[in-house]
């Protein structure tokens, strides 16, 4: 059976504050812990009118609060704006809280502008992040280890799992968290074969941000998984496939949901500003410039949208293509005028739909 999962950008209407988006993803974590979804991952984006994910480990604790089941993740943290060893204490206490349900997604995009990234990394703006992020994710993956051995009376904090750091002519031992059992999985996520291979070096689960409608995909799978090196965390290549979609009774009625976010996309491409999602209503009464409708109608092509019995032949086609037993849906529908600013009711509906496909 096809395993499903959910990606939610938090995004953020018209209509919403920064409380409402929340909360509709608390709605939207519940219902899908509810009807049976795999994961559920947030991302880190910053100084975005359009996002209210900017902080993955305060959002995973509150939705991993409020589910029971599901694994909670990022996806994912953009590394090179935080200190590893800050990443890897936050997720392994994240890890102790909800045991066996939390996932660490690392990419290395900045997720904001140039001054917000100077912000965020301070003097180490300056720097691309491609020579050290390979290094920055071992030393994570080294830090977030977990301890086989049971905990005890007589428990050794030397056999306890971490990484050695040679400073000043001696060696200190560094540990994300004092008492280990289990750690969070780690992914790498990419849009490029950079990133495929590093996952495939280090020996960690990697997801193609397939999502974004970049071209190389096939490229960047087939690399990972004849050069994936096993590693004490993971034995076999791991990856899934992310999509943008959003389902709904009627095609008509699926085509205006999406219409808000595949019009925030266009004027992102053109060059435009990234503001707010718009409403349904809001969206229609847009007048569109040829390379908008353009780029529209590309995005429109390539994402799932649709009634159930047209978007899960698709997508069940689109697994198989790409060899993977687990889709991430981003399902980007957006609401009607009036409805609660609280809850994403298309969003909702979608994943619905989704599970209606997998029963017998």
């Amino acid at each position: 059976m096809l395993k499903l999962s959910v990606l939610d950008l938090l995004p953020v209407r018209t209509d919403q504050t920064t409380a409402d988006s929340v909360a509709a993803a608390v709605s939207l974590a519940k219902r899908a812990d509810e009807l049976g979804f795999t994961r559920y991952w947030v991302a880190e984006h910053h100084n975005m009118e359009a996002v209210a994910a900017t902080s993955p480990a305060v959002l995973i604790a509150h939705l991993a609060g409020n589910t029971s089941r599901i694994r909670v993740g990022s996806g994912g943290v953009m590394l090179p704006n935080h200190a590893p060893l800050s990443v890897a204490e936050q997720f392994s206490l994240l890890e102790a809280m909800h045991p066996g349900r939390i996932d660490l997604g690392i990419g290395r995009a900045p997720g904001s502008d140039p001054v917000t990234a100077y912000m965020l990394r301070g003097a180490r703006a300056e720097e691309s992040g491609v020579d050290s992020f390979p290094g920055d994710v071992e030393l994570v993956a080294g830090l977030l280890g977990s301890d086989d051995t049971p905990i005890t009376d007589a428990f050794d904090a030397s056999a306890q799992p971490g990484v050695v750091i040679p400073l000043r002519g001696r060696d200190y031992a560094l540990r994300s968290t004092p008492r280990t059992e289990s750690s969070p999985m780690l992914w790498l996520l990419g849009s490029s074969t950079y990133s495929a291979q590093l996952a495939a070096r280090l020996g960690i689960a990697f997801v193609y941000a397939h999502h974004f409608g970049q071209t190389g995909i096939d490229t960047a799978l087939d690399l990972y998984r004849r050069e994936f090196q096993p590693s004490p965390g993971l034995v076999k290549p791991t990856t899934f496939l992310t999509v943008n979609a959003v389902l709904a009774d009627t095609h008509e009625e699926a085509e205006a949901l999406a219409l808000p976010q595949l019009i925030t996309m266009a004027r992102l491409r053109s060059g435009g500003a990234l503001g707010p999602r718009m409403t349904v209503e809001q969206a229609q009464a847009v007048t569109l410039n040829p390379m908008e409708e353009d780029l529209v109608a590309e995005q429109s092509a390539r994402w799932i949208i649709g009634t159930p019995e047209t978007a899960w032949p698709r997508l069940t086609a689109l697994a198989a293509k790409y060899g993977v037993d687990e889709v991430m849906v981003s399902p980007i529908a957006s609401d009607h005028d009036g409805q609660d600013a609280r809850v994403g009711l298309g969003a909702e509906h979608t994943l619905e739909l989704l599970a209606a496909q997998q029963r017998p």
